[in-house]
């Protein structure tokens, strides 16, 4: 076959079905692509000569992947990086040729197995083994798992059983379905395959929430400051003033939002704004959770969050105080963007890795939950989303929602901002909270616990959403289990498939 005897015809073939990929996430959202685009992959795996051919087909699957899918990265870095053209686009092309590497190891693994009867389940247990060193290797960059596809997709309802991980588990497991059974005539794995999508529905009698029948009020304001206009010390005023306008009319709310960094000013400059609003909300019986830095005597920074206002429903005034510890503060920083990677080293290689603000500290990995007027909050900060376990380190029975801020102004009128509150919207149906999201110009939203979008403000427009959110209880099994059964089988099936193949190639000596 043509397969078997080329290596740059498949290659370039499976380059253009990872570009393609794309259109399975937002705002395209064509989520059966991944299924078909994985299957002409696993199917290429099996035509594979040898492990170099292999890993090659994976790692141009993965170029075009990752090469379309986060092209919106450039974006922020061209734009906002104030690097040279020719620095932007070799960091791009660096982090593109890294994050191929993923798929390749995982296929270039499975070759060896091709011809098993196990290949399917190998296929996916590799698959999730890798993604999950993705996940944290040098910080991790989870962005664009192909579970993401299904947010919306047919294989949603597996989100509060098995996350979104175990959903890019399953689908691969179809892919190698397919695969053999066009190669090799195999027809138990489809059948098995078949079974996985057909008790789809059926998972909503086990999601593990209910609604209570109460809902919350909510105020999430965006205010669509200029990324160039942010941090420029003649606009703190202006912004501040900004935010404080947009929010008046809308202090009736149980709970009030303002974005990442909301607030341009450092915490301890800005304790009179800070008090002033403390006061405010507490005499409108609310309580105002904004995005702010802060900078210790010590030299530490934090990009956090604090509560302003009421933290109780009994309490008889604002509850802030520079000390309190009703606050959050960044545990997964953002690599370049918040901290830079071997930073002393870089720094003197090139004098654009010495950026002004690339050098946060890093929050606790367990933090309490915020308290806003009798609520609990679950937080997390922009790209801390794309981490499920992080936020289930930290989520508890009373847990009311999930609340994640960003200023998703760095990605410009691009793919990126779709893609972030699709990730939120994964996270929302894993946990079974509902999921309050805002930003500085988009896309602000809410997210019933489900995964649905509840309402949403336009991009590139200052404003305020407001929406009647209903809560839930009860816990979902992926917010109890994680991904640790799934990581265990994995581990076991690769396991105990290479000690069989390291016992018959001995026999065979």
């Amino acid at each position: 076959m043509l397969l078997s005897k080329t290596t740059w015809f498949p290659a370039l073939l499976l380059a253009g079905l990872g570009a393609l990929n794309t259109l399975a996430f937002a705002p395209f959202t064509y989520h059966m692509l991944p299924l078909l685009t994985l299957s002409v992959l696993a199917f290429c795996l099996l035509q594979a000569q040898n492990p170099k051919q292999a890993a090659i087909f994976g790692y141009a699957y993965g170029l075009g992947w990752f090469g379309v899918g986060i092209s919106w990265v450039h974006v922020s870095i061209a734009t906002f990086g104030g690097m040279p053209l020719i620095a932007s686009l070799a960091i791009m092309a660096l982090l593109i040729g890294y994050l191929a590497l993923f798929p390749a190891l995982a296929i270039w693994f499975s070759w060896r197995f091709r011809g098993n009867f196990w290949y399917p389940l190998l296929l996916a247990s590799s698959w999730f083994i890798v993604e999950n060193i993705r996940s944290w290797f040098l910080t991790g960059f989870p962005w664009l798992s192909v579970g993401y596809s299904q947010t919306d997709g047919w294989m949603a309802p597996w989100a509060p059983v098995i996350g979104e991980t175990g959903i890019s588990f399953l689908m691969l497991l179809i892919a190698g379905s397919v695969a053999v059974a066009v190669q090799r005539k195999l027809w138990v794995w489809p059948a098995i395959a078949a079974i996985v999508l057909i008790v789809n529905p059926a998972l909503s009698t086990i999601k593990g929430w209910q609604e209570t029948g109460e809902q919350v009020k909510v105020a999430l304001v965006q205010g669509n400051i200029a990324q160039d206009l942010r941090w420029d010390p003649e606009q703190e005023a202006i912004t501040m003033r900004k935010y404080m306008e947009l929010s008046r009319p809308h202090l009736n709310a149980d709970i009030m939002i303002w974005p990442e960094a909301a607030i341009p000013q450092l915490e301890p400059l800005a304790l009179a704004y800070l008090f002033n609003l403390d006061m405010l909300a507490a005499e409108n019986n609310t309580a105002v959770v904004t995005g702010i830095l802060d900078y210790k005597e010590n030299g530490d920074a934090y990009n956090g969050m604090i509560v302003l206002g009421k933290s109780g429903k009994e309490a008889t005034g604002g509850d802030y105080r520079y000390s309190t510890s009703n606050r959050y503060q960044k545990h997964h920083l953002l690599p370049v963007g918040e901290f830079v990677p071997f930073q002393d080293v870089l720094k003197h290689v090139a004098p654009f890795f010495n950026l002004p603000m690339s050098s946060f500290s890093r929050g606790d990995w367990l933090q309490p939950n915020l308290q806003a007027n009798g609520y609990s909050l679950l937080a997390a900060l922009c790209f801390e989303i794309a981490f499920p376990r992080q936020m289930i380190a930290n989520i508890n029975d009373n847990t009311d929602f999930l609340l994640t801020v960003s200023n998703d102004a760095w990605f410009g009128d691009s793919i990126g901002p779709h893609q972030h509150l699709e990730i939120a919207r994964m996270r929302a149906m894993e946990l079974g909270r509902p999921l309050l999201r805002a930003t500085n110009n988009g896309i602000t939203a809410t997210v019933t616990a489900d995964g649905k979008e509840q309402a949403r403000l336009p991009q590139f427009e200052e404003g305020v959403l407001t929406a009647e959110v209903p809560q839930v209880q009860g816990r979902t099994l992926y917010s109890l289990w994680s991904d640790w059964p799934l990581l265990a089988i994995s581990l076991l099936c690769v396991g105990l498939l290479s000690f069989r193949r390291f016992q018959l190639a001995k026999q065979a000596k």
